[in-house]
């Protein structure tokens, strides 16, 4: 069910080939994160000035910001290649040393999702980030002994949307450590209006703001709606996306002003009406959607507590005043108003 959902932030297969294609390339074309890219310019120009690697960076924040499009901007900068993986990627410890042999001097490793490393294998990053080495065992029983592979210097970038979930050791040996932060709509019209000019899609300031408003403060968000409202226009509007080309195209996929789409209403109504509106836990709340409580933990939930619809308590999921007043329902006399 997850993979229909057109406001999800989460990659989707298809999802590839349009953000290779409107993936900013340089710091300058990069928007927003604007105390990112400050701090990045710095690090960057200082470690090319002393023609040294930049230190290791980890990013992390909500799916769809573009962790990945700075990492590549970082190696770009840099004037370096960069190795991309992910951390479900690599099984065994002989698919890290591969990789990290086979990079050049202070190329950039891209790790996506490096919070699901397994343990063996993270193990292999330790001396690698630290002393550009590796350790390996030759052998087996008695015979066996270590052997250390000295590597080339480079810079690892880690992406994650879990930093909490990265052992201590590790998220240590970062020595650079960004937050990307959801984006101010205004930031999202200007990514909008570039993607549209990248695709040839006609489009105006207002129909720019109407997709940017809806887009959860997530660009690619905005960049997959951009997608499904160029082929309403290009069908129903004369290939022109205006104002209400974009609201009623958006109004046809079920996405209100607030970015919500049904699902997201489908969690409400259900603490509402069969919860009595809460607080209820999200097992009970997983078997009553039908879905599982780690895809409403990571992907329905952030954005209903961003909004302050919902709240989590130490008995479960409530709905706030604010969530009622979504819903067009009087909260209890209980809530008193109240909607922390």
């Amino acid at each position: 069910m997850e993979t229909e959902r057109i406001v999800s932030a989460w990659k989707r297969p298809d999802d590839w080939d349009a953000e290779t294609s409107l993936r900013p390339r340089t710091l300058a074309e990069y928007v927003g994160q604007d105390k990112v890219k400050e701090h990045m310019k710095l690090f960057i120009t200082a470690a090319k000035q002393r023609s040294e690697p930049l230190d290791h960076v980890l990013l992390y924040g909500p799916p769809g910001l573009g962790k990945t499009s700075l990492a590549h901007i970082i190696a770009t900068e840099m004037g370096v290649g960069i190795h991309t993986t992910s951390g479900p990627a690599i099984e065994r410890q002989g698919d890290l040393v591969a990789i990290l042999t086979s990079m050049q001097a202070n190329d950039v490793l891209f790790i996506d999702e490096i919070h699901r490393l397994s343990r063996s294998v993270e193990e292999v990053l330790y001396p690698a980030m630290e002393d550009a080495a590796v350790d390996i065992v030759i052998g087996k029983g008695p015979g066996a002994r270590s052997v250390r592979i000295d590597l080339p210097p480079f810079t690892l970038i880690g992406a994650t949307t879990r930093a909490g979930m990265l052992t201590s050791p590790l998220r240590d040996r970062f020595g650079v450590i960004s937050r990307l932060e959801l984006y101010e709509a205004e930031d999202l019209q200007a990514i909008v209006s570039r993607a549209a000019k990248i695709l040839g899609v006609a489009i105006d300031d207002g129909g720019a703001r109407e997709i940017a408003k809806r887009s959860r403060g997530t660009p690619r968000v905005a960049n997959r709606l951009l997608k499904r409202v160029r082929d309403y226009a290009q069908v129903r509007a004369d290939n022109h996306i205006s104002h209400g080309v974009a609201t009623e195209a958006l109004g046809l996929f079920e996405i209100d002003d607030n970015g919500l789409d049904h699902l997201d209403r489908r969690i409400l109504v259900t603490i509402q009406r069969v919860f009595g509106g809460g607080p209820v836990g999200v097992e009970s709340l997983a078997a009553a959607i039908g879905e599982e409580a780690n895809t409403i933990e990571d992907v329905y939930e952030p954005f209903l507590l961003q909004l302050g619809l919902v709240q989590r308590t130490a008995r479960g999921r409530c709905i706030t005043s604010l969530g009622y007043e979504y819903l067009g329902i009087s909260p209890p006399e209980e809530m008193g108003g109240d909607a922390k």
